[in-house]
């Protein structure tokens, strides 16, 4: 047989598959092709748990901001100036629409309940209210005004319509300072850190809560405002506003208002007293504001103040201590915030014949 034949016989005798021509070359290819898969697989997971990661804290942190500019302080452009009675010492303002105004002035035998056009400043209707009483906050609910008294649990009902058709009625707060409504309950301050709910039909206190500015407690509100779903409050003494949340009492605003003191001082104004009153036209979205015995009141567009701010020092809102001053020949006892050279010392306070108030100092603000 020639050789190649044998050669030829030998091959078909013993044939080996293609497949095991190189077998450590096989075993290594199909060791490393799911290795190098498994490592891209791997990267992508990893790119894509960073790329969680990124946007997690992205979220967080545009979280944190929006949470921070929630809390801004605003200031303000005016719109428009209108006249305000000078004799005026308001207590309560509110818009009823059709450019008509009510409001509630105070001090003892000047208080006063009256119906203002806001354009002219012109007293279109007004009920003189017994020299003993001393109004203070004002709403409207339906077509019924309710006013509070200072320095008790009592208030007013009107008719707004016709201010000597009127009723007494009591509530629950220690004192009457300011008043609002959402349309459904009142909600009413008494001088202190507290912000009541009242039921509108009976006057109990449905819920208090308590008005805070991070870990301060904020004191003084006075003059109420329902707006867009926040309690907007003037501080006494201040020229600011606090805009509070209506269901936990957070503070999550403040308003600076203190360029319309100034303005009204370098126009030449005096004796005017502090910022109080604000009116709000919801079907216009017109803020309104004034203070006791302006001679203007303003309607205002509000505008973010952005950087930070304190509200310490820029709404006076720092721990109160007690102290007083005389004031249009008025002897003020209240919660003060800021220094004033004009303390009543113990001495002056017995000297004033006020010790039957009780001992200096007073237990809660008090205008003598």
């Amino acid at each position: 047989m020639p050789a190649s034949s044998k050669r030829s016989q030998r091959r078909r005798i013993n044939p080996q598959p293609a497949s095991m021509a190189s077998p450590s070359l096989s075993f290594s290819r199909s060791r490393s092709l799911p290795l190098l898969s498994r490592l891209r697989r791997n990267r992508s997971a990893s790119a894509l748990f960073l790329l969680c990661i990124f946007l997690l804290l992205y979220s967080t942190w545009r979280a944190f901001i929006a949470s921070s500019q929630h809390h801004l302080f605003y200031t303000f452009d005016v719109v428009n100036e209108y006249p305000h009675d000078p004799n005026a010492f308001t207590q309560g303002l509110l818009y009823a629409g059709n450019d008509t105004l009510f409001e509630s002035t105070g001090l003892y035998k000047r208080s006063s309940l009256r119906e203002v056009h806001l354009q002219s400043g012109k007293v279109q209707a007004q009920f003189q209210m017994d020299g003993s009483l001393f109004g203070e906050g004002l709403t409207q609910l339906g077509e019924r005004l309710y006013q509070v008294l200072w320095l008790k649990n009592e208030g007013v009902i009107y008719d707004r319509y016709n201010f000597t058709k009127n009723e007494k009625f009591t509530h629950e707060m220690r004192d009457g300072w300011g008043l609002a409504t959402d349309g459904e309950i009142l909600y009413g301050s008494d001088g202190s850190s507290s912000l009541y709910h009242l039921d509108p039909l009976t006057f109990r206190a449905l819920k208090r809560v308590t008005v805070q500015y991070h870990d301060l407690e904020i004191i003084n509100l006075n003059e109420l405002e329902y707006i867009n779903g926040e309690i907007w409050a003037n501080i006494w003494m201040t020229d600011c506003i606090a805009r509070i949340s209506q269901k936990d009492g957070r503070v999550v605003g403040w308003i600076l208002l203190h360029e319309l003191r100034e303005g009204l001082l370098k126009s030449g104004y005096q004796g005017f007293e502090c910022l109080n009153g604000i009116a709000w036209d919801k079907e216009k979205n017109r803020l309104f504001v004034t203070g006791k015995l302006w001679p203007k009141l303003y309607e205002i567009k509000l505008r973010p103040i952005r950087g930070p701010l304190n509200a310490a020092s820029n709404c006076e809102v720092s721990p109160a201590i007690y102290m007083g001053v005389f004031n249009r020949g008025q002897l003020m006892i209240y919660w003060r915030t800021i220094k004033t050279p004009n303390y009543v010392t113990d001495k002056q306070w017995r000297n004033q014949g006020l010790s039957q108030l009780g001992p200096w100092p007073p237990p809660w603000p008090r205008k003598i």
